[in-house]
C-alpha cells in the first residue's frame, strides 16, 4: 500500500505533462491551420460553395470580424461543401467594413448578409425564418473554430442515414439531479453515436438540423429573446424537445476543434458556463414536464 501511495505523485505528475503536452501540441496545429487559411483565403480561386444539399450559417461580432474569415476559409476548404455559405452581420457599420478577406470568400460564393439582431441566435434564426418552407437541412457553424476537411461531409452523411435527427459532433448527456436537472458543468460527454431525447448538441463544433426542425424553430419565433436571449445552444435543445427530435453524435468520440486564437476574449463560454448562466436559463426554460422526460431518457442511457 506504502508504495502505490509513493506513486500517486509521480503519476500525477505524468498525466499533468502529458496533457500540458497535448494542449501545446493543439495550439501549435491551431497556429499552423491559422497560417495556412490566410494564406489560402489571398491565393485559392475555387468556390467556396458546392453541391451538398445543405446550408451553412454562422454570425459574427466584435472583433472576430476581423477574423471570421478564417472560419468560413476552413468550410470553404472542405472535401464537401454546402449550397450556401452564409455569414449574418448584425450591424451597418459591420456591413460597411467588412475586411478584404471576406470580400474576397464573397467573390467566391459566400454570402454576407445584414440581419437584425438576435444575439447568438443570429447564427441560425435570420436564415430560419427567411423560408417558407424547408427543405433543406441547417448546419451551424462558430465564428472562432478552424473546421477541419471532413467536417461538413461527416454531418451531411449522418443525416442521409438518420435524417430524421439533428446531428453533431459534440455532444452532452443532459445529467438528472435529485431535484430536476443536473448543472451543465457535470453534465457527460456522449460516448456513442445512439440518437437520444438527453443528448444536448454543443454548437462550437458544428450540428446540422434537419427540415423538421427548422420549421418548429420557425413557428417559435423570437421566443428565445425573452426566454434565453444569450443562449441559443439552450433554445434550440428545449424547442427539439417539445417536438420530439432527438440528437446524436456523428461519431462515438465528442470533438472540440482548433481554436482560432486570438478570439476569446468575448466569448460566452466565460458567462454561460463559467458564471453558470447556463443553469438560470434551464431553470426558467425547462418546465416539469420537459424535465421528467429528459431525467427519464437520461436514467434509460445510464442502464445501456
Amino acid at each position: 500500500m506504502a508504495t502505490q501511495l509513493d506513486s500517486l505523485p509521480s503519476l500525477l505528475l505524468v498525466r499533468t505533462t502529458a496533457r500540458r503536452g497535448r494542449k501545446a501540441a493543439k495550439r501549435l496545429r491551431a497556429r499552423v491551420t491559422v497560417a495556412y487559411l490566410r494564406l489560402r483565403n489571398l491565393t485559392a480561386r475555387r468556390c467556396a460553395t458546392g453541391t451538398a444539399p445543405v446550408v451553412v450559417s454562422m454570425t459574427t461580432h466584435g472583433d472576430r470580424l476581423q477574423t471570421v474569415a478564417l472560419a468560413l476559409e476552413s468550410i470553404a476548404r472542405g472535401s464537401t461543401r454546402p449550397q450556401r455559405l452564409l455569414l449574418w452581420l448584425q450591424t451597418p457599420e459591420q456591413f460597411r467594413t467588412t475586411p478584404p478577406a471576406l470580400r474576397r470568400l464573397e467573390r467566391r460564393g459566400v454570402e454576407v448578409l445584414l440581419s437584425a439582431d438576435y444575439g447568438s441566435h443570429t447564427k441560425y434564426y435570420p436564415y430560419v425564418a427567411s423560408v417558407d418552407r424547408h427543405t433543406l437541412p441547417l448546419v451551424t457553424a462558430d465564428d472562432d473554430i478552424a473546421y477541419p476537411r471532413n467536417w461538413l461531409a461527416l454531418l451531411t452523411d449522418a443525416n442521409r442515414r438518420h435524417p430524421g435527427a439533428i446531428s453533431g459532433h459534440w455532444i452532452n448527456v443532459i445529467g438528472p439531479s435529485v431535484d430536476g436537472i443536473a448543472d451543465y458543468a457535470t453534465w457527460a460527454r456522449a460516448r456513442d453515436t445512439a440518437a437520444r431525447t438527453a443528448n444536448f448538441a454543443v454548437g462550437a463544433s458544428g450540428v446540422l438540423y434537419p427540415p423538421a426542425m427548422l420549421q418548429e424553430l420557425k413557428a417559435h419565433g423570437t421566443g428565445f429573446a425573452a426566454a434565453c436571449p444569450n443562449a441559443d445552444d439552450i433554445w434550440l435543445k428545449w424547442v427539439a424537445l417539445r417536438a420530439g427530435i432527438p440528437v446524436r453524435q456523428v461519431r462515438p468520440v465528442p470533438r472540440h476543434f482548433p481554436i482560432i486564437p486570438g478570439t476569446q476574449g468575448e466569448a460566452l463560454m466565460h458567462t454561460n458556463v463559467g458564471a453558470s448562466r447556463n443553469d438560470h436559463w434551464i431553470r426558467g426554460l425547462f418546465t416539469a414536464e420537459d424535465v421528467a422526460v429528459l431525467t427519464s431518457s437520461a436514467a434509460r442511457h445510464r442502464m445501456d
